[in-house]
């Protein structure tokens, strides 16, 4: 077998593959031989064809099947030969199978890059740290009362934190446009869930009041025939209900399982849940700044078939979670498909470092951690042990728990090596990153 490699491109790689005709020849006469022994051909017996007659029958279709084994072995032992990482499967040319022609394919493909990893210790990462205060049980208990209120109608004028029902219809240019009407919306004031402008233009006004808007869509928009253009919203106010919160009581408390020790268990079972929401977003907060701090401190050449695959399953999720929200994923922005574009290279390049860092350091997932994650994970289920057992009995579901602890083995080991500073943050901080001391973004 004589072998040839030609470099195409940084990654892609033409591997060229001769075989001669002896060998092949002598691999159809074998598996003749083999097969005239038990062939049952019309006019003879079960076996006593003559070899000419079993070739003439068979012979085209057992070169076919030996050209295609040859294929196969000869491609999986070239490459080691060479010593190459094929990435997904091989572009073949095609191929003649005539005899006396021997064989010859030229394959197409691209390999894994080499990674040449900046030095570990060079990375100058940050971790936060974040004190549970008392202020943050208080705010905890406050989030929880605002999350069982009561909406009371009130005979007065909206104002700020007040849920209104309304009607609403919207025209530009005097033309009613998609998705500008609306019947017995509930809306709560203050929360900029809206197009700039609209909340605004309901305060003071009581139930039964009619209430003209004439406001702008902004530039850019999702829809670019909206796009700043203005728009009136004729508006029907029909309630005005303000929020009445629960007494901070014992049967308040039994909402959350705390059936004794008063106020103080339930302090107590609040700071514990936030506890635990804090370590989660910590160690999220840190990973992040891991990967990040890694992308940027190496240079890696990225394999299309890598990339491709990656956008083409980001795009999927988009377009189901664009169909779960009533959208027409073919409608999608250019923008959309720039980012998911970007965000597959960052992954895969992210997935070759990774796996660099593990082959050096010999990391692997710990079986203990791994289980300990997934009895974490299924405690919150009626049956945990049943959702553990149900992991451990598919194998794919499984490797991404492994993945994710791998990920933490990658982390910690980093962390032990590089520039590690530490600064605190506030609860509010690390659960709403950029948006302390903020109001939200107004939108539609």
């Amino acid at each position: 077998m004589q072998i040839s490699v030609e470099q195409s491109s940084v990654l892609e790689r033409r591997l060229t593959v001769e075989i001669p005709e002896e060998r092949i020849a002598s691999e159809v006469q074998t598996r003749l031989e083999s097969l005239s022994k038990n062939a049952r051909i019309h006019g003879f017996r079960q076996g006593k064809a003559p070899f000419k007659v079993v070739r003439q029958q068979f012979g085209a279709r057992v070169r076919n099947e030996i050209v295609a084994e040859m294929m196969r072995s000869s491609f999986s032992e070239a490459v080691t030969k060479e010593e190459l990482k094929p990435v997904g499967q091989p572009v073949i040319d095609p191929v003649a199978t005539s005899p006396g022609a021997g064989l010859r394919y030229t394959a197409t493909f691209e390999v894994f890059p080499t990674v040449e990893l900046a030095p570990i210790e060079s990375l100058a990462l940050v971790r936060a740290q974040c004190e549970i205060g008392e202020v943050d049980i208080r705010a905890m208990v406050d989030k929880l009362r605002a999350q069982h209120r009561e909406w009371i109608g009130v005979e007065r004028p909206a104002r700020l934190g007040d849920l209104v029902t309304i009607d609403f219809a919207g025209s530009v240019d005097g033309v009613p446009f998609e998705g500008g009407t609306g019947s017995d919306f509930e809306l709560e004031l203050g929360l900029g869930s809206m197009l700039d402008g609209f909340e605004d233009g309901l305060l003071g006004h009581a139930a039964g009041a009619v209430v003209g808007l004439d406001l702008r869509f902004p530039e850019p928009y999702r829809r670019a025939d909206l796009a700043g253009k203005a728009v009136c919203f004729e508006v029907t106010v029909k309630r005005v209900a303000e929020a009445l919160l629960p007494a901070v009581d014992q049967s308040f408390f039994e909402k959350f399982g705390v059936r004794e020790g008063g106020e103080a268990a339930f302090h107590t079972e609040v700071r514990q849940n936030i506890e635990r929401e804090r370590d989660r977003a910590l160690r999220q907060r840190f990973t992040s700044e891991v990967m990040a701090k890694l992308a940027a401190a190496n240079d890696v050449a990225l394999p299309s078939t890598l990339v491709h695959a990656e956008f083409q399953r980001l795009a999927q999720q988009a377009a189901r979670e664009m169909m779960m929200r009533g959208l027409n994923p073919g409608d999608a922005p250019a923008p959309l498909q720039q980012a998911l574009q970007a965000q597959a290279e960052h992954r895969v390049k992210l997935g070759l470092i990774m796996a660099e860092i593990v082959k050096r350091a010999g990391l692997r997932a710990d079986p203990v951690k791994v289980r300990q994650t997934l009895e974490q994970m299924a405690a919150s289920y009626e049956d945990p042990a049943a959702v553990v057992k149900w992991y451990y009995d598919n194998p794919q579901q499984l490797q991404q728990i492994e993945g994710l602890c791998l990920e933490d083995e990658v982390v910690n080991w980093i962390a032990q090596r590089a520039q590690l500073t530490t600064e605190s943050v506030s609860f509010d901080a690390l659960m709403n990153p950029g948006q302390t001391d903020t109001q939200p973004e107004a939108s539609s």
